[in-house]
């Protein structure tokens, strides 16, 4: 296990491009640490400078206390996973796990131990004999991992691992990733576009946008507390419901959020009238998604046994201590500030 550090880190492409922009950050030993984000906000640029596979412009990297700003990756005790497996395909599981150890020339017996144990960690044991064509994703996947792990690195290093897998794959891998990562105790900076994953996986999420860290917490300080406009409709599924104009204005607010299972629903009368344009039912929970009058289109998570129908009206009330507000600038507003409307908002 090995800490990483940040300082000051900066990234400009020719022609003067800056992705990257004075960023500071520390992720703790042992950590399982995500960086999450839209396309092109600079998290995989940042994994790879920390892998060493991009150069810094400016500022410093150090893992385990040791500066590898301009060390090779080979010298940063680091291992990297991913989102293309990249194994070897005339090649057994075997041998394409201890192919890094055969060419750093680890003693046959060494090699041996370092297989069977991550094959028993990654359930793989039974595989050891095939070729990467007689998997399917999700094993190749792990493999790819004892790759990495028979390294024993001091920081994985994970690229979008998971998005090329089907849906039901990715959540059977989110639940392995994180129970590896319970039982090696080891630190990992994993790199997302998919929120879920982030908060399913994450001890720590760095929120990204252009270039800067947006906000950085554990999973539910973000969902409960987000500090930017930005983090509050990036984190959640399904979204919050953001509303500006008039009816935020009310609130003292530029914008106001509120999340769709913090919609209080009535028949018969609330804040705001809405009609049902659509219900989605998804078992244990369902989807509402309204249209308001004086608002637009919002978002009430319902029970699943909840008995709605397209056309059905509506009246909704924000639970106001669980109600999110931004300034003009998208910045978190005290809630002791706000202003609490009374009369219904129909």
């Amino acid at each position: 296990m090995a800490e990483v550090t940040l300082v000051d880190i900066e990234k400009t492409f020719p022609g003067n491009t800056t992705v990257i922009h004075n960023l500071n950050l520390h992720v703790e030993e042992g950590s399982f640490t995500v960086l999450v984000g839209p396309s092109g906000c600079g998290k995989s640029t940042l994994l790879r400078m920390i892998a060493g596979l991009e150069t810094v412009t400016r500022g410093a990297i150090s893992i385990g206390g040791n500066d590898v700003t301009t060390a090779e990756p080979s010298d940063r005790n680091i291992a990297m996973v991913f989102q293309s497996y990249a194994l070897y395909p005339h090649m057994t599981v075997a041998r394409n796990i201890d192919f890094g150890m055969r060419l750093a020339k680890v003693p046959v017996q060494e090699r041996k131990d370092k297989v069977a144990d991550a094959a028993r960690l990654l359930n793989l044991e039974d595989l050891l004999e095939r070729k990467p064509a007689e998997l399917s994703g999700g094993q190749r996947q792990r493999v790819a991992i004892g790759r990495a792990i028979v390294r024993n690195p001091g920081v994985f290093l994970f690229d979008e691992p998971l998005s090329n897998l089907d849906a039901a794959l990715r959540n059977r891998m989110r639940v392995e990733l994180a129970e590896l990562h319970q039982r090696l105790a080891a630190t990992m900076v994993y790199v997302t576009h998919d929120q879920v994953e982030a908060m399913t996986l994450a001890d720590c999420i760095v929120v990204m946008n252009a270039g800067r860290i947006e906000q950085m917490g554990t999973p539910m300080a973000l969902y409960h507390h987000p500090e930017t406009l930005f983090v509050a409709g990036f984190i959640g599924s399904p979204k919050m419901n953001l509303i500006g104009g008039e009816v935020a204005k009310e609130y003292g607010a530029a914008t106001i959020g509120i999340r769709p299972e913090h919609l209080d629903v009535s028949h018969d009368a609330g804040e705001w009238q809405c009609r049902v344009r659509v219900v989605e039912m998804l078992g244990a929970d369902a989807f509402a998604y309204v249209d308001c009058d004086a608002i637009g289109p919002l978002t009430v998570r319902l029970p699943g046994d909840a008995e709605l129908r397209s056309g059905d009206t509506l009246y909704l009330t924000p639970r106001h201590d669980l109600l999110h507000a931004f300034d003009a600038d998208g910045v978190r507003l005290p809630n002791e500030t706000l202003e609490w409307p009374r009369a219904s908002m129909a």
